[in-house]
């Protein structure tokens, strides 16, 4: 195969399985030791190394799907992201972070970065002019996420790095909305990619699990710091995860599509005041994100008109869940302001445009048809 590039599908389903040599099995076998011999070998594998043998062919799989040199595999997408702010930023270091990220970014880069001296700015919007504004002297990382969360904003990922390379300065991006099937940031010129392996990578709603992809300099900096803290993943839920992203292509793409067909429905409902999601022509980045994106994504959020109740309405919803997560097979939906942005004051989530009506629906793969009926039914029993 030398020479050729494989296919997606082809990515998800073969590179960085395992091969049983010793029974011929079609599928990777688990190596659940926790101790390995040291003695005339060529790694010397422990589960805290991020090496043993399932964690360290299922890298191989998220490099492939990055278009990275290497990558690594955490206990969570907050071990990944910690792990990854710890190895480039230390005390005097500035970091520049998009202001509509994940609530859990936002709430350790405000607890945590003070107790370690190191110094951040959040921007005032999420164009490069807010990052050009915001880079200090000291500044050494940038840190994106696009689409973001849960407003489903757009940056412009190559200015972004291109801004970065011009002042010296690493870039970095939250992937997991978008996942490696609709955008591949390294391809933009993004240094490092992390993603919360629990949401599409995982795509059942049960593994916990991140992953951070980038060269082979960048990783083995994570890596140092990364055996120190801890954060590595059981080998068992390393297998799940390296099942479960053999169909990573499959059903993105399914969701995906569902996703587009439900926001335009949603677009014209009476009760829904405003619809976020990028592959909408309405959308103020429709142009970036088809630029930067093979798909839009199966994420969006929507707000009910002023005078129904958010709470009641996801009550009142028989199929679709109410759910603190994303991105399983299984339509889910939340409220941002009780959930992923509770740990924010209310003035910020203001600030950022969290309303008290929002909600997060992260798209499955149902019929459409019945996705429609149960949002129709859950509305009407509001009247």
């Amino acid at each position: 195969m030398s020479g050729h590039k494989l296919g997606l599908n082809t990515i998800c389903t073969h590179i960085g399985e395992i091969k049983d040599e010793q029974f011929k099995g079609a599928v990777s076998p688990i190596y659940l030791s926790s101790s390995y011999e040291f003695f005339d070998v060529d790694v010397k594998r422990y589960p805290r190394y991020f090496n043993t043998p399932n964690q360290e062919y299922l890298a191989k799989k998220i490099a492939a799907l990055e278009h990275t040199e290497a990558a690594m595999i955490f206990g969570s997408g907050m071990a990944a992201i910690s792990t990854m702010f710890l190895a480039f930023l230390r005390q005097g270091d500035h970091l520049v972070v998009q202001n509509t990220l994940y609530g859990g970014t936002v709430n350790f880069i405000k607890e945590e970065f003070p107790k370690y001296g190191i110094e951040f700015t959040f921007t005032n919007g999420y164009k490069v002019e807010d990052f050009d504004a915001a880079i200090q002297s000291n500044t050494k990382l940038i840190h994106i996420e696009t689409p973001s969360n849960p407003l489903l904003t757009i940056t412009d990922i190559m200015a972004v790095a291109e801004l970065g390379k011009s002042k010296n300065i690493l870039t970095s991006i939250d992937n997991t909305f978008a996942s490696p099937v609709n955008q591949n940031p390294i391809d933009l010129g993004i240094d490092m990619v992390m993603h919360s392996a629990t949401k599409y990578f995982g795509g059942h709603s049960d593994i916990c699990a991140g992953a951070v992809a980038s060269s082979n300099e960048h990783i083995e900096r994570i890596w140092n710091v990364g055996k120190n803290l801890g954060g590595s993943l059981s080998d068992m839920t390393v297998w799940m995860l390296e099942r479960s992203m053999k169909t990573l292509g499959l059903r993105v793409k399914a969701q995906t599509k569902n996703a587009m067909k439900m926001a335009r429905w949603l677009d014209k409902h009476p009760k829904i005041s405003r619809v976020y999601y990028p592959g909408l022509k309405s959308h103020p980045e429709y142009k970036l994100a088809k630029s930067q994106m093979k798909g839009f994504g199966a994420m969006l959020s929507f707000e009910l008109i002023g005078d129904l109740d958010a709470e009641q309405f996801q009550k009142e919803l028989k199929l679709i869940k109410s759910s603190m997560s994303l991105a399983g097979i299984e339509s889910t939906l939340l409220s941002p302001h009780l959930t992923s942005h509770a740990l924010l004051t209310q003035e910020e989530r203001d600030k950022i445009g969290i309303s008290d009506q929002l909600i997060r629906f992260s798209v499955g793969i149902e019929n459409i048809k019945d996705l429609k009926h149960d949002i129709s039914q859950a509305i009407t029993a509001l009247k």
